[in-house]
């Protein structure tokens, strides 16, 4: 084919304009060399005192690693920003997937900014049972609270922690107190054994739900019903107004039948739309009148330290059950113990207590060195 017919042809591409470099190659080496300069524990420390987001950052993945030589370099980093913490108000945040939390969040986040609050959103994505993953999709819905700089949000894989509640989460709070935070609000991945977690690291709990489910007292379960301090009917907007009346009427009456809280707070039931900000300052209001009233009654400060200890003794369970995974005496024999056990041969009790007498022998023997 001749040149002029090869350019008249459908598959002639003309040769385009070459697209100039975004970066240099020094610079993306500078980028990449910066990135594996790791802070030391005071460099973070003062990074996070001084209200930088970057220092926050990656000091709650220092946090969240599960790499035992960050241990001691995390625990540093907490104990030096503990005289700066415990100056906000912790709220939980709770609802089946669909309630819209995201978005709930979202508009509430951006209430609280106008109001001149700084705001941190530490919330909880679900991993997948099988591939361990998860999306950290949360900062792509919350668009315009994510651009707000009196706003923070840290998305966090659930991993294998009890209902999908981020293993580190308490002690991501510490951190964002510390970095000027006012207002932290936890997201739970929905309905589950997760909220008797989050409910023993937050101030106030908020139950959201929706109209129109069908029955709306159906499934849910009374434990939840009783630990929260608000329930909140969402998507109260459009033709599910009407709705949204009702489910609020029932859930009233259903809130009658529990009993008084120790706090002395009577929960109530609003309903709000996320998408027109309609009944989101109500919210707040509720919020700010409990807080007055607990910390005049001296539930607020009560209700904290019992927290700081639950933590303490939660802290020390998962550190002996990691210490118990991770010793190599442990791992040789687990694996030993699981056949024996698949094949009929050895009971799991046995096998358990082959295992725990094994580790009370390795224990000795260090003790003994």
């Amino acid at each position: 084919m001749s040149e002029s017919k090869s350019k008249t042809s459908a598959l002639y591409e003309k040769e385009g304009i070459a697209p100039p470099e975004t970066f240099s190659k020094s610079s993306v080496a500078q980028v990449v060399q910066f990135r594996k300069i790791q802070p030391s524990a005071d460099d973070l420390i003062q990074g996070i005192i001084q209200h930088d987001k970057v220092a926050l950052s990656r000091a709650i993945t220092l946090v969240e690693s599960t790499n035992p030589e960050h241990l001691a370099k995390a625990n540093t980093v907490i104990n030096g920003c503990l005289p700066y913490a415990n100056n906000s108000i912790r709220i939980g945040i709770t609802g089946v997937p669909g309630v819209g939390k995201s978005t709930f969040i979202e508009a509430f986040g951006k209430h609280l900014t106008d109001l001149g609050k700084k705001v941190a959103v530490l919330a909880v994505d679900p991993s997948s049972s099988i591939s361990h993953g998860s999306i950290l999709g949360d900062k792509t819905r919350m668009e315009e609270l994510v651009k707000d700089e009196n706003a923070y949000i840290r998305p966090s894989a659930s991993g294998d922690s009890l209902g999908g509640v981020a293993r580190k989460t308490r002690e991501a709070i510490i951190l964002c107190e510390a970095c000027g935070f006012d207002t932290i609000i936890i997201e739970t991945v929905g309905v589950g054994q997760s909220e008797t977690a989050v409910h023993s690291m937050v101030d106030f709990f908020l139950l959201l739900k929706i109209s129109g489910a069908g029955d709306e007292l159906q499934g849910i379960k009374r434990g939840i019903m009783e630990m929260a301090d608000a329930i909140v009917i969402n998507k109260a907007d459009g033709d599910n107004i009407n709705k949204a009346k009702l489910a609020k009427t029932e859930f009233n009456r259903a809130l009658h039948l529990f009993p008084a809280k120790n706090s002395g707070w009577i929960p109530s039931v609003s309903t709000c739309s996320s998408m027109t900000k309609e009944g989101i300052n109500e919210v707040w209001d509720n919020i700010a009148n409990y807080i007055t009233l607990v910390k005049e009654n001296h539930y607020f400060e009560n209700k904290r330290q019992e927290q700081n200890q639950y933590w303490m003794l939660e802290t020390i369970n998962e550190q002996l059950k990691n210490n118990f995974y991770n010793l190599p005496e442990i791992i040789e024999l687990l694996e030993t113990n699981k056949k024996a056990v698949s094949n009929n041969e050895l009971s799991p009790f046995a096998a358990a207590m082959q295992l725990l007498e094994k580790y009370s022998e390795c224990n000795k023997k260090n003790l003994n060195k």
